[in-house]
């Protein structure tokens, strides 16, 4: 059994690293030819997003934008009952989304932001999609397989069961070349480019209807909660980027730390002053082990200070642009129509193409 650990583990790292290469790669290309990618990324409509999300993906798409990547963000409706028996507040949090992308810099005068549930011909691909897999390959996925565990005594629902080929839909509906992703999505990736394949290969007598995206690996660390554990939206142990200043303060305070007064940069020993640490760093561009040596034995509390004004500093004008954006709901939904409206055009396009290729025309 450790001979096959090893194996697996082997094989994962060695995967990773070639990712990583192609990554850097793609970099290079991006900033010489960025009108050659298009980017697919986005957020399932659960509730408003946080610093994680932030530095882990919304600064990123705003950075390929700006460089003049043709970026798309999917919020995905239909996900949400992947999981649960309810859509909860959709509507609502839907706007929550596209306030939080707005007031962070995406700009919907360039990027194209839809939901699923309003693109007909983006869900119709699922069905030639999901012949292209089989069920032991999507219940290998690693995010299908946590989330089952995560559903407890719950039974998989085939939603879930067939997420990653909604998540392939989306990518390849729109021709996305690029998937911005942290390591624990390329699975996801791959499924993408294997429909892709296969859909060219049986389908399409070898014709490239859909070439095969890459995966762009984000180099963004992990922020850990108030709590300790992952930062998150279902854990109640965000800082959300909507939160006053205020809420920001007394949230920070209540972060745990350790008992040590001497303040360190040590993310294996000391993961909770650490990720404050790094919050800290990304918010005012200074290295974490400067931004301790500065606090040095002034305690957890002078560390819980300082992360605070740092953040609230950073996202001020953040904040003030989306309860700007917040006051016109009427704009909220005028950039939702014309992003729904393009992604249609595409998706009626591509699916069309789909129907001739498989000699579906009637």
């Amino acid at each position: 059994m450790s001979t096959t650990v090893t194996t697996t583990t082997d094989s994962t790292a060695a995967s990773f690293a070639v990712s990583a290469a192609r990554s850097a790669q793609l970099e290079a290309q991006i900033a010489e030819r960025p009108a050659d990618f298009r980017v697919l990324t986005g957020d399932r409509p659960t509730g408003a997003l946080h610093l994680g999300h932030y530095f882990g993906t919304l600064a990123n798409r705003v950075r390929l934008q700006r460089a003049g990547v043709d970026v798309f963000v999917v919020i995905p409706d239909y996900q949400v009952i992947t999981d649960r028996d309810s859509v909860g507040q959709l509507s609502r949090n839907v706007d929550e989304l596209l306030l939080d992308y707005l007031a962070a810099g995406i700009d919907p005068d360039t990027a194209t932001v839809f939901t699923h549930s309003a693109v007909p011909a983006l869900n119709q691909l699922m069905l030639p999609f999901l012949s292209l897999v089989t069920a032991a390959e999507l219940r290998r996925n690693p995010t299908v397989k946590a989330e089952a565990e995560a559903t407890g005594e719950r039974a998989m629902s085939g939603l879930l069961l067939t997420y990653p080929v909604h998540q392939a839909a989306d990518i390849l509906f729109c021709h996305g070349n690029l998937v911005p992703v942290g390591r624990d999505q390329l699975p996801h990736v791959e499924t993408a480019r294997l429909i892709a394949r296969r859909f060219n290969e049986r389908y399409a007598g070898g014709e490239v209807v859909f070439a095969e995206p890459d995966a762009l690996l984000t180099g963004a660390s992990v922020l850990l909660g108030i709590d300790g554990a992952k930062m998150s939206k279902s854990r109640g142990n965000a800082i959300e980027l909507r939160s006053t200043e205020d809420e920001t303060a007394a949230l920070i305070r209540r972060a745990k730390t350790d008992a040590h007064r001497t303040i360190t940069y040590d993310p294996v020993g000391r993961p909770e002053v650490a990720s404050l640490l790094l919050t800290a760093s990304m918010c005012t561009g200074a290295d974490p082990v400067d931004v301790a040596d500065s606090i040095g034995d002034r305690g957890a509390g002078a560390l819980k200070v300082l992360v605070t004004e740092a953040v609230n500093e950073y996202f001020r004008p953040l904040r003030r642009r989306r309860s700007d954006l917040a006051g016109d709901p009427g704009y909220l939904r005028a950039v939702l129509a014309r992003g729904n409206a393009r992604a249609n055009e595409i998706a009626d396009d591509t699916l069309g193409h789909v129907r001739r290729v498989m000699d579906m025309t009637y």
